[in-house]
């Protein structure tokens, strides 16, 4: 509320509560001072013989009502509920997540910075660390990479030794804190049959079951076509772009021709966003460690 651009909006705020408030104290007032007169009927009656009587509330019912008017009067005063008004107290909730946020972070910055000053390798190595590690990994990165880190459809495998950018820790780290985008460029213009031939060409290189007389005119269209300026002359894929080695048997999206032929007509884009400004350096270092720790390649 504390952003509204218009005093309207401000003055419309505390009419609506303040009348709320009021019209409850109002409703107490009269209903005190109302006569009732004992055994009389309002002439209502439900299944034959249930009656609504003409009875005033209990006391104690009364009092409970008196006392949150009272209690929300008070609280208006202290906090934050009339409009642009602060409270007495000057309380908001972004100072109170902040004042706990920082409290948390002088509590465990010395641990933290222990690890700091450690490379990955004996991060990783630390068992302790490795625990924390492991619970901001599945805070922030299970969605994508599952549980066990094994990945999914479109999201790497952590758990093995092949690495699109780099599995050394560094090139880890860096993933990490500052993100990568992954694109594979449409090639819909070079027609079916030479996208079919390119896809048993490259199933072949991994060997996967493929037509031979398509795969030997897709070696040929991988150098024309200009995969090579990516992937390499070898289709070693090339860590520096991102570029995937075509000669494992590691598929980021599946070794199928059809999905292969998608692949290379429709391309395909991907995204590992960026964590260092919202995680910290700190952060980053020990989470990491953490996936060096679960790569077959690390051990």
């Amino acid at each position: 509320m504390s952003d509204f651009v218009s005093d309207f909006w401000n003055l419309y705020v505390i009419v609506i509560v303040l009348g709320s408030i009021l019209a409850c104290a109002v409703l107490l007032i009269v209903q005190g001072k109302a006569t009732f007169t004992p055994g009389k009927t309002m002439g209502h009656v439900w299944d034959e013989t249930l009656e609504e009587y003409n009875n005033p509330m209990p006391k104690w019912w009364s009092w409970l009502f008196v006392i949150t008017v009272v209690f929300a009067l008070v609280y208006l005063a202290l906090y934050p509920g009339l409009g642009n008004f602060k409270g007495m107290l000057g309380w908001t909730s972004a100072g109170q997540h902040k004042a706990e946020v920082d409290k948390m972070d002088a509590t465990v910055k010395p641990m933290f910075d222990k690890y700091m000053a450690m490379d990955l390798k004996a991060v990783a190595a630390d068992k302790q660390a490795m625990e924390m590690g492991k619970r901001l990994y599945l805070t922030y990165c299970m969605q994508c990479h599952g549980a066990d880190a094994r990945g999914a459809k479109g999201f790497p495998n952590l758990t093995d030794s092949d690495w699109l950018y780099g599995g050394e820790p560094e090139q880890i780290k860096e993933t990490i804190a500052n993100g990568r985008m992954g694109m594979m460029p449409a090639h819909a213009h070079l027609g079916a049959d030479s996208i079919k031939d390119l896809a048993n060409y490259v199933r072949s290189l991994s060997g996967l079951p493929n037509d031979s007389v398509r795969a030997a005119k897709g070696k040929e269209a991988f150098t024309s076509a200009g995969c090579v300026g990516c992937h390499g002359p070898e289709a070693k894929g090339m860590a520096a772009i991102g570029a995937p080695n075509l000669t494992d048997k590691v598929w980021l999206y599946g070794s199928s021709e059809a999905t292969i032929v998608e692949t290379i007509t429709n391309g395909r884009q991907n995204k590992m966003p960026a964590w260092k400004e919202f995680l910290g350096d700190a952060k980053v270092h020990l989470l990491s460690a953490y996936v060096l720790s679960v790569s077959q390649g690390a051990k």
